[in-house]
């Protein structure tokens, strides 16, 4: 079904407003998926915070005109599966992680922070810790030196407390 012109403002319109506070895009090829396999990688996009659609290429086209994104637009041909995240591994990590499940999805291209990413650079991408893992790991390491001190200011004030007795 085709888009009135009215709705293809509409739709560059959406993308580009989803565009203007991400930091990657993804590409990915979905010829011949099922829609149950479709249904599975929507509900992990929407889970991991990824804006994830099947769109026009030539109105995804016009919404990275003049983005960081713009070197993608040759990568744009084919039934396409756009990855859009603020998290700079989220989209990555969603599609290449799908991709391994699901021969029928393949990761075509990305970019991140203005520079176009092939598919190897994206599968590299997603094997970065998602921005969660990274802050729960800073607070575990954070939180170490304290635990320590607690454990020797225990066992400190036990001491004391023996010699007192």
């Amino acid at each position: 079904m085709s888009l009135n012109i009215e709705d293809k403002k509409a739709v560059v319109a959406a993308v580009s407003a989803e565009l203007a506070g991400a930091q990657t895009l993804v590409i990915a090829e979905y010829r011949g998926i099922e829609v149950s396999s479709m249904t599975k990688l929507r509900a992990q996009a929407r889970e991991s915070g990824v804006y994830l659609r099947v769109l026009k290429n030539t109105l995804v086209r016009r919404a990275v005109a003049g983005t960081a994104f713009e070197g993608l637009s040759n990568q744009m041909v084919g039934p396409l599966v756009y990855a859009i995240s603020v998290d700079p591994v989220a989209a990555a990590k969603v599609l290449h992680q799908f991709a391994k499940a699901d021969d029928k999805i393949i990761v075509k291209a990305g970019s991140y922070d203005g520079n176009v990413l092939s598919a190897a650079q994206v599968s590299e991408l997603a094997s970065i810790p998602g921005r969660e893992e990274l802050l729960s790991k800073l607070l575990y390491v954070m939180q170490a030196p304290v635990a320590g001190f607690a454990r020797a200011l225990a066992a400190l004030s036990d001491k004391k407390q023996a010699e007192a007795a």
